[in-house]
């Protein structure tokens, strides 16, 4: 039974989805083939099939089933995988061109038809065909382009009677991709003077025909492209583009895209003062606690930081108030998310009414770095009930026209989250149970802070402007005057 995609989600989130040790990709390749959200990247692929007569006819059976079940594991078609086979011994038969067939299933019956040449081992006179025709446009194959991999994997179980190191060389110079299978009693060095580096990719060994079969896997992996779109495997806050073996970020209409490349913005280019007001109570944890430290940095990340856009102020809470950096003090997300990085764990209460009269008396305070004129952003994290009355100090930051969230996890009380958030509340205030699912709750919050124009301005601008005119027709006025009077 194929694993539907919530396995697949599963399997990532097990390993991790930004996994970065040695390995991550293929599992994450696997679980895509697992959930049929593989592709494969467009390919020119040509199967050269070493038939001479010391392959056994029951053995070039085993070779031709190897051929059809690493097709079907392929996206073929005409903008996909193309796929052709050269048959050679002492001599090189194109049994299959990449234009002859289109669909999976013609390609699948067409090996099952080949049979074998029962001659000498002429493995470079074979590289030398495929590098001059199966891969010349006339037999199919597309124009050369980054976007389309040529690829040849070459089978064969002996010794080439013939030199292989020199076009397998013009060969890989071409663009073409060599992978080398030996089985039985092959010369292994034959294989390396063959294949594409890394060699430990590219050159493969079998004991014997009858388990050749053990390597579709591998070739299925290596032209798997999981549809990282489809999977939720991305970071897009909006839209999420695949593209061949990754994915790029776009946003929807009215919104710009962020410099981190996932983010959108409705008004990225507004100046905006924004303080996190963290709880470091004993409840959080020390391990939590370092999730909400990647939380904070994933919202920084969405910021566009600098001296004249975006600033940051950081303050700690627990049963006292400690300001981590203000406002202005870092003017770039590498320095801001270093410092975020460096905050150690309070613990003790959770003074949240105290921490909000530091946000309003302090952090968006002048003296504070806070700048005059500029929008203001409180962002209030908490994990608990607060030891200390919130209602005054909440109230007094939402009159002071500061845009107020309110996030809570585990035992927040919702109500206490409502009651710090701005209008509407729906879109400012934020829970849940797990410490773990903070992520989406960074992917949903949005600072969208707008510069409006302030029409009391536009108003004095046009009264000035009238009054410049209005001058200027008196001056003028004045003028015609004076001079007919001198006329006359």
């Amino acid at each position: 039974m194929i694993p539907s995609p919530p396995l697949f989600l599963l399997l990532l989130g097990l390993m991790g989805a930004h996994a970065t040790a040695p390995g991550s990709m293929e599992l994450r390749t696997a679980a895509a083939m697992a959930a049929g959200l593989c592709n494969t990247r467009p390919t020119d692929l040509v199967f050269i099939v070493d038939s001479s007569r010391s392959v056994r006819p029951s053995e070039f059976e085993q070779v031709k089933v190897f051929l059809a079940k690493v097709i079907e594991g392929l996206d073929v078609g005409p903008d996909a995988t193309r796929v052709g086979v050269v048959n050679y011994a002492s001599r090189v038969k194109n049994e299959l061109s990449l234009k002859t067939h289109k669909t999976k299933a013609g390609l699948v019956k067409a090996v099952t038809k080949i049979e074998p040449l029962s001659t000498g081992t002429m493995t470079g006179l074979a590289i030398q065909f495929a590098l001059n025709v199966a891969f010349s446009e006339a037999e199919g194959a597309r124009v050369k382009s980054p976007d389309i991999s040529k690829v040849a994997i070459i089978v064969t179980d002996g010794r080439p009677q013939d030199n292989v190191k020199d076009v397998a060389a013009r060969a890989r110079d071409a663009g073409i991709e060599l992978y080398a299978i030996g089985v039985g009693r092959v010369d292994l060095n034959t294989l390396k003077q063959i294949a594409s580096e890394q060699l430990d990719d590219h050159v493969d060994y079998v004991e014997s025909y009858s388990v050749i079969e053990k390597l579709t896997k591998k070739f299925q992996e290596a032209f798997c492209v999981a549809d990282l779109c489809a999977s939720g495997d991305h970071d897009c806050q909006q839209v999420c583009i695949s593209a061949p073996g990754s994915f790029k970020c776009a946003c929807k209409e009215g919104f710009s895209l962020l410099e981190d490349g996932k983010s959108c913005s409705a008004c990225s280019n507004a100046a905006t003062d924004v303080v996190f007001l963290i709880d470091g109570s004993k409840s959080v944890r020390p391990e939590n606690f370092e999730l909400v430290k990647k939380w904070i940095n994933q919202i920084v990340d969405k910021l566009d930081v600098s001296e004249t856009k975006a600033h940051v102020g950081l303050v700690q809470y627990s049963s006292s108030v400690k300001q981590e950096f203000p406002l202005g003090r870092y003017n770039n997300k590498k320095d801001l998310k270093d410092a975020v990085k460096k905050m150690a764990y309070m613990e003790r209460g959770t003074m949240t009414g105290q921490a909000l009269r530091f946000l309003t008396d302090s952090s968006f305070a002048p003296a504070g770095g806070a700048r005059p004129g500029v929008a203001k952003v409180g962002i209030v994290f908490t994990d608990g009930r607060s030891q200390d009355y919130i209602g005054d100090a909440a109230k007094k930051a939402k009159e002071q026209g500061f845009k107020m969230y309110a996030v809570g996890v585990g035992n927040a009380v919702e109500d206490e989250l409502r009651e710090i958030a701005s209008e509407p509340t729906g879109e400012h205030y934020f829970y849940t149970a797990d410490f773990k699912a903070m992520t989406a709750i960074a992917k949903k919050l949005q600072i969208n802070i707008c510069q409006e124009e302030d029409p009391c301005e536009c108003d004095s601008v046009v009264k000035f402007q009238k009054k410049v005119e209005e001058a200027l027709q008196a001056l003028t006025k004045k003028h015609i005057l004076y001079k007919s009077v001198r006329v006359w």
